[in-house]
């Protein structure tokens, strides 16, 4: 099977997105795709992991898009990577609504705002675990310490970081 990237890569293709004049021609050799194939690999996703994979790798291209460097497309215009980061979100939670699947959306909205939150704060270790968290309320469910931990985090709790990495291992 192909790696995150590469499908997300012929899901833009298949939309017929203006964004297929920036798709990368080739994956980088040593990067790790491991939040979508995490957030695929979990019990509540078993009968979507590839639309769940693809979802949550083009919602993390919209991350890097607003805050890094995409793996999958080739923008060098800040300006124009922020509207190519929104569209990769959109792309995300629209497959998730095609499947049905609410709780991801939610799961992924919330790491979208919380990231958002904690890049404000020049906090990249309260976006990677706000990361961490999500992906893994995705793969199997979330429960009260998942909840608890994002409160924290949207109301700027200094060990909000600590409680979304310890709701990740729950």
């Amino acid at each position: 099977m192909s790696s995150p990237i590469v499908r997300l890569r012929a899901a833009v293709r298949e939309s017929g997105s203006p964004l297929q004049s920036s798709l990368g021609v080739d994956e980088p050799a040593c990067e790790q795709h491991e939040l979508a194939l995490q957030a695929a690999s979990g019990p509540r996703v078993a009968e979507h992991r590839a639309d769940v994979e693809i979802a949550v790798a083009a919602v993390e291209e919209g991350y890097r898009l607003h805050y890094g460097r995409s793996r999958a497309l080739q923008i060098e215009d800040g300006d124009l990577a922020l509207l190519a980061g929104d569209r990769m979100y959109a792309l995300g939670l629209a497959r998730l609504a095609a499947i049905g699947d609410m709780h991801a959306i939610a799961e992924l909205a919330d790491i979208i705002g919380l990231s958002a939150l904690a890049h404000a704060g020049g906090d990249d270790e309260l976006a990677g675990a706000a990361w961490a968290a999500g992906v893994a309320a995705i793969a199997g469910g979330a429960g009260a310490p998942h909840s608890e931990a994002k409160r924290r985090a949207r109301e700027g709790d200094r060990g909000a970081a600590e409680a979304l990495r310890e709701a990740a291992r729950t």
